[in-house]
């Protein structure tokens, strides 16, 4: 019978736990229109990011003065996630608001 392969410490590598790099984290953003209404933005947040009503609103004043504004932070599965609710559920309700990501 062979032995587990072993390190120069004689730690076991087959059990060892490899060090664990942080996911890369993506930046979603939500992009200002002429057309979607600012209560949309408001609700949009409070319903996919769970925003405080204070939060939404100041967001989308930021959304509206600047022309975007980053609602949240994520890994880059559940920005992905994110942002084709929040587009997929614009769409639906006949709004062109716009929602994007990026590498933080």
């Amino acid at each position: 019978m062979s032995a587990l392969p072993h390190d120069q410490t004689g730690t076991d590598t087959a059990t060892a736990d490899p060090e664990l790099e942080e996911p890369r984290q993506y930046e979603v953003l939500l992009l200002n229109d002429d057309y979607t209404t600012m209560d949309f933005v408001v609700e949009v947040l409070r319903r996919f990011f769970r925003k405080s009503a204070s939060q939404a609103e100041r967001l989308t004043r930021e959304v509206h003065q600047r022309g975007c504004a980053v609602v949240a932070i994520y890994p880059r599965e559940i920005a992905e996630t994110k942002v084709e609710q929040v587009v997929s559920y614009a769409r639906e309700h006949e709004h062109p608001l716009m929602c994007t990501m990026r590498l933080h």
